[in-house]
């Protein structure tokens, strides 16, 4: 029986560009893809690990 892999392909609509501010970004979505995968980016203020509290990702 062949083994299957157990590793996950992760795909994403999002791409890294020039973008690097919360007031760029349309969804919590965006902006969680680009604080992990992107550089230079602008979007945790208090270092929590979730981006733009304020404009998308807030816990309410």
């Amino acid at each position: 029986m062949p083994s299957q892999n157990s590793g996950k392909v992760v795909t994403s609509s999002f791409k890294c560009d020039s973008r690097i501010y919360c007031s760029q970004m349309t969804s919590c979505e965006e902006a969680t893809f680009f604080l992990r995968n992107c550089p230079n980016v602008k979007m945790d203020g208090n270092n929590d690990g979730v981006p733009c509290e304020k404009q998308w990702c807030g816990r309410f």
